[in-house]
């Protein structure tokens, strides 16, 4: 079962309360978790950030907009409780709750309109424009969309370059990555050898225990398993054991199961990889803005 967005989390959260006892946060994420029989995989599913897990994040906003309208309180640090209010509300029987019936309670109401900031517009007061979907979840949303946008251009970018330029780039994008040496060992070592397959070869770490043999393409037609054969016989005729294929264009399955199932360890990446690797490594990219997510120091407040 898909992990229920935090409206439909809103209910089941407000039952559990209606026992009138104090519940701990992390324990109702696991109550509420069994109930819609998520799986293992569905429980450690994580938000874009990479940090918060998407049902933790989901339970936790049910509970603040509960808070908002003053269905549920919180009694300590990662506690709440119901509220008579909530109780009130339990005792008529709704069907569902949401964004939509929180809307009669005043202090909803005015925290879903209240003003932005000197000079911007008000939020809407359509609270079905309201997506279910937690503030986390929407600025996780909003940032993959521009990453991928990102990403598409910097391809085409690479595509559009030279083959000096190419090479330049991959030894710009293996040193950021912690290999190759210093950024002069790499560009000596990458693009020079062209040796039955190979383009170059550079070093695994700064110390140089082991080598890594690359192979390096600016295509735009798909890199077949023939094309990886090549070039896993050439990491053999070098008693190499390790190799990196790196091409804008992508790989054909037969290739990717060819480079999986041999005893040399080949990493394929492919121009979305790349692009994305890229960005991870500030390669070809700069800063446009910055925004700080901040949240309570529950240590600063521990009397």
């Amino acid at each position: 079962m898909a992990i229920p967005d935090y409206e439909t989390l809103m209910l089941p959260l407000l039952k559990l309360a209606g026992d009138g006892k104090e519940h701990l946060s992390r324990v109702a994420t696991e109550v509420l978790s069994e109930e819609f029989c998520l799986t293992d995989q569905d429980k450690k599913e994580l938000l874009p950030s990479g940090i918060t897990r998407v049902i933790v994040n989901r339970v936790g906003w049910a509970a603040t907009y509960l808070k908002k309208c003053q269905l549920l309180e919180s009694t300590k640090r990662g506690f709440f409780k119901i509220t008579q209010r909530g109780i009130d509300v339990l005792n008529k029987n709704p069907a569902k709750i949401d964004n939509k019936f929180l809307q009669q309670f005043p202090e909803f109401h005015e925290f879903t309109t209240r003003k932005k900031t000197k000079g911007k517009k008000k939020l809407s007061k359509n609270i079905d424009s309201i997506k279910a979907q937690t503030p986390e979840e929407t600025l996780g949303a909003a940032y993959e969309e521009l990453n991928q946008n990102l990403a598409q251009e910097l391809l085409m970018k690479v595509k559009d370059s030279s083959s000096t330029f190419f090479e330049i780039l991959v030894i710009d994008l293996l040193v950021k990555m912690g290999y190759g040496g210093s950024r002069k060992d790499a560009g000596q070592a990458v693009g020079k050898s062209g040796d039955e397959g190979i383009d170059g070869i550079i070093k695994e770490d700064k110390l140089g225990l082991d080598a890594i043999y690359i192979q390096a393409k600016r295509w735009e037609n798909t890199v077949s398993r023939p094309e990886v054969q090549k070039f896993a016989g050439a990491l053999q005729g070098q008693r190499a054991k390790k190799g990196i294929f790196i091409t804008t264009s992508a790989f054909s399955k037969e290739a990717v199961h060819y480079a999986s199932n041999i005893e040399n360890k080949i990493i394929l990446i492919d121009g979305e990889r790349l692009a994305q690797l890229m960005i991870e490594h500030n390669v070809g990219v700069s800063m446009a803005a910055l925004y700080e997510v901040k949240k309570i120091d529950t240590d600063y407040f521990d009397e």
